[in-house]
């Protein structure tokens, strides 16, 4: 009797689990770089968003006898033109006297909470906090070690 022996080029079920273990293994080392990764852009996003913010509140306190806008009407205020004693208007008016702004195009969002949202206080959610009174504008991330951007 002869016995036949077939060719297999097929992978056996240990070849296959090796595959898979060291490809949870690389997994496991790569995704939490990509998660690190994402907080770092957040992070600078913020960085860059909160140095851009307070420029502009200091040239709009420069330009208004050193005030700073207003908590009720920020937005108004930094997004459209304004005269010198901070009022707000939409489009540029020379001859009443809105020549001033506008400071920026539109609050950004904060890239934590992806909203634009500005607050008085850390007792309102809000993407932003600000304070009309010092011209602080910091950002509401939820995380204490930013807590100086």
């Amino acid at each position: 009797m002869r016995s036949s022996r077939r060719n297999s080029s097929a992978f056996t079920l240990v070849e296959i689990l090796i595959v898979v273990i060291v490809v949870g293994i690389l997994a496991a080392i790569v995704v939490p770089q990509f998660s690190e990764a994402n907080t770092d852009s957040q992070t600078s996003a913020l960085q860059s968003n909160l140095r851009t913010i307070r420029a502009q509140l200091e040239l709009y306190k420069l330009q208004h006898k050193e005030t700073y806008p207003a908590f009720d009407t920020f937005t108004a205020q930094m997004t459209s033109y304004t005269k010198e004693t901070g009022e707000a208007k939409e489009n540029k008016d020379a001859t009443n006297g809105y020549i001033l702004g506008p400071y920026l195009m539109s609050i950004p969002n904060n890239p934590f909470t992806k909203t634009n949202t500005v607050g008085a206080d850390d007792s309102t959610p809000t993407a932003w906090y600000y304070n009309a009174t010092t011209g602080q504008f910091k950002s509401n991330d939820g995380d204490a070690t930013r807590e100086g951007y």
